[in-house]
């Protein structure tokens, strides 16, 4: 039981963040709140055929999906439910990677998750039913891996975006997206509807939720924040800007996020 995870090999690797499995007891609270991330996932429920997210409001509708499925990017927070969260395996695309992997339109994806299997058809069955009767976490792990590099012979990402998600990466003020759409010698439109096919988002709400993130990175360990400071340091107008943001992507004030933060920056115990 436990938490463990890999760093893809080549060519995986320029598209892949991470690969991981969890494999642990149930949480003590009921739901997690999910902060938005700007890549996209693959989650595969090993404890449960059915994958659990609720909306954000009064009744908290719940909306069910298959075990298997690829979802994101988000730029919103979502809640999950805890208690099918116990044994799931999944990666962390990163942006633009899922994209040059299979091919698939993310703008279409960030407004709902796909099933695997609609994709992958039996070939996705059997890679769960693998991962089920594998009782070795590093094997699962690898398994996965193997699985992924035979979905494509040379998944490139595009040089055009990646070149844009680096560049923005090093400094993700909104007056610089003019500057690197020209740079790749796109119109402003077509620049605009590309980064949308490969990453979900406009540039602008990219670069918006990459501020938002390292917020949250820098917040997140300390035990008081000067949030005036975080502001300036993360290139807001002032600590009301920064609060605006932060509830636009977190669904709650900067506040009450260090009140109810958990071990895990990206999760929120939600106690109810």
């Amino acid at each position: 039981m436990g938490w463990h995870s890999i760093v893809p090999s080549a060519p995986l690797t320029s598209l892949i963040e991470t690969i991981w499995d969890w494999d642990m007891p149930p949480a003590g609270h009921r739901y997690d709140r999910i902060l938005p991330s700007p890549g996209t996932a693959l989650i595969i429920n090993l404890h449960e055929d059915e994958t659990r997210t609720y909306r954000d409001d009064s009744e908290r509708s719940c909306v069910r999906a298959s075990g298997s499925v690829i979802s994101g990017p988000y730029w919103r927070s979502w809640i999950i439910d805890t208690s099918e969260q116990i044994r799931v395996m999944g990666l962390s695309f990163r942006p633009g990677g899922a994209h040059a992997l299979i091919g698939i339109d993310i703008d279409e994806l960030s407004r709902c998750d796909i099933n695997l299997e609609d994709m992958f058809g039996s070939n996705a069955r059997r890679l769960r039913q693998r991962l089920l009767e594998t009782p070795c976490p590093m094997q699962r792990l690898a398994l996965l891996e193997g699985w992924l590099l035979r979905l494509a012979s040379d998944p490139t990402p595009d040089p055009v975006i990646a070149y844009a998600i680096t560049e923005l990466g090093r400094a993700p003020q909104i007056a610089r997206i003019g500057s690197v759409q020209r740079d790749t010698g796109y119109s402003a439109a077509r620049f605009s509807t590309l980064f949308r096919r490969h990453v979900g988002m406009s540039p602008k709400r990219y670069a918006r939720l990459l501020r938002f993130r390292a917020v949250v990175a820098q917040a997140h360990p300390q035990r008081t924040v000067d949030w005036s400071g975080i502001a300036a340091d993360g290139g807001y107008c002032d600590q009301a800007h920064l609060s605006h943001e932060f509830r636009e992507f977190a669904g709650i004030t900067p506040t009450a996020f260090m009140a109810m933060r958990g071990t895990y920056a990206n999760h929120i115990p939600i106690d109810e």
